[in-house]
């Protein structure tokens, strides 16, 4: 899945709410296809951050370039070329709707709200074409086989395990074929192993072009480190993934 991905800078960068700062003092430079990881723990402002660079919610201090878009002014700019996946309280999948459901779904509003007019007005069996590609290519690059599932595509979001759940959040997410892939909690309550094989994943879709920013307790050798830990003497408050979540509708959608 060759994607152009983006570069990442950040200086200085920070948020803050009406208890404290979600994060402060934030540094980073990351090339195009880059894999970066949000390190830190629990409550430390790692989704505010990953939202923040997604064009999700508006920093208050700093600035950061994401793609050429300098935020916290181009937040819609960076909202168009970024996708999130497995953000609670925004990307969160629908327990009762079916794998295959789920993707028909994201493929059918990538169609009519993602794509040109233009390609609105091709054939319906070329446009239909062009949906069945886009799913499987997405799928793919996720690492998530259908056919592995208990009952394939019909299989109920409620019957996943959870390494399978992840890679159905990143495969919507990579429908939209977003040069910025954000994946929230990537390594909550996942085993040793299931880990490393997520890792590897986003890893493959980075070298590939992508740039993939991931959220995790603890970061992997060779990928761009950001830390949220906050220092002893700063003035840091505990957000919980919904605060962060509230926060992002005061400026876009997912």
């Amino acid at each position: 899945m060759a994607v152009d991905g983006v570069a990442v800078t950040a200086e200085g960068l920070g948020l803050k709410g009406p208890r404290g700062w979600a994060f402060r003092g934030i540094d980073l430079t990351a090339e195009p296809g880059a894999l970066i990881a949000v390190e830190g723990p629990s409550g430390s402002g790692r989704t505010s951050l990953l939202l923040a660079l997604t064009g999700r919610m508006k920093a208050t201090e700093g600035t950061a370039t994401v793609g050429g878009a300098r935020l916290p002014k181009q937040l819609a700019a960076v909202r168009r070329f970024s996708a999130p996946a497995h953000v609670a309280g925004l990307t969160d999948l629908d327990p009762a709707l079916t794998v295959g459901e789920h993707l028909r779904e994201r493929a059918l509003l990538q169609r009519r709200f993602g794509d040109s007019v233009r390609a609105l007005l091709r054939p319906r069996e070329e446009r239909t074409a062009e949906a069945r590609l886009r799913i499987d290519t997405a799928l793919a690059a996720a690492g998530l086989d259908r056919e592995a599932l208990p009952k394939g595509a019909r299989t109920a979001v409620r019957d996943l395990e959870r390494p399978e759940a992840l890679r159905l959040s990143i495969a919507l997410a990579l429908i939209g074929r977003p040069r910025l892939l954000a994946v929230d909690d990537l390594d909550l309550k996942l085993s040793d192993a299931e880990r490393v094989e997520a890792w590897a994943q986003l890893g493959s879709l980075a070298a590939a072009g992508t740039t993939v920013l991931a959220v995790c307790s603890e970061a992997p050798e060779g990928a761009v480190k950001v830390s949220t830990r906050p220092e002893p003497e700063q003035d840091t408050r505990t957000e919980t993934g919904k605060e962060a979540t509230d926060a992002f509708t005061a400026t876009g959608r997912a």
